[in-house]
């Protein structure tokens, strides 16, 4: 059996805040239609922080592959959790490719939909002010929550709401 995330073309990694291909696709589901990472500005956060903005622990590539260091994850990816479940995040992460940095999406969906953006208030991974400028950008409804980058998780009704929100 396959895996039920990439088996579907309707399934995307919702942490990531895209569906690759949901842009120009015309069977996207309001669900899917988050805010693309904009070519330039999530990658200008993470390798250029505004001064006193967190800088995530990205280890360095293994085999073209990245991870957050382990030690660190609670404190800038889900500092607003209790302890073992940040922890169990940390073990439980997937790796991500170097290549994802570098990518570009080419139509990014909300030149042509309706875009929700949701900006997680205490977030370390991404600075807010990086997203609500791109959320700015794209034209977003925007919300914002108290939480750390793991706010689908510590603050799941919110995130749920604004769903419902994109979803009418």
């Amino acid at each position: 059996m396959g895996n039920p995330a990439s088996d579907s073309p309707r399934r995307g990694r919702a942490a990531a805040g895209f569906r690759a291909g949901a842009g120009a696709d015309p069977g996207a589901g309001a669900g899917e239609r988050r805010v693309a990472r904009e070519a330039g500005v999530l990658e200008k956060s993470i390798a250029d922080p505004p001064p006193g903005a967190p800088v995530p622990p990205i280890l360095p590539p293994v085999n073209g592959f990245l991870f957050l260091d382990r030690d660190k994850f609670h404190g800038s990816f889900a500092a607003d959790l209790p302890a073992q479940q940040a922890a169990f995040l940390a073990d439980a992460q997937v790796p991500w490719g170097v290549d994802a940095l570098g990518g570009a999406v080419t139509e990014p969906a909300w030149r042509h939909k309706p875009a929700w953006y949701l900006v997680a208030t205490e977030d370390r991974m991404i600075p807010p002010p990086a997203q609500r400028a791109m959320a700015e950008r794209a034209g977003a409804s925007t919300v914002e929550v108290i939480g750390s980058h793991a706010v689908y998780v510590s603050q799941a009704a919110s995130v749920a709401d604004l769903v419902r929100q994109a979803a009418a």
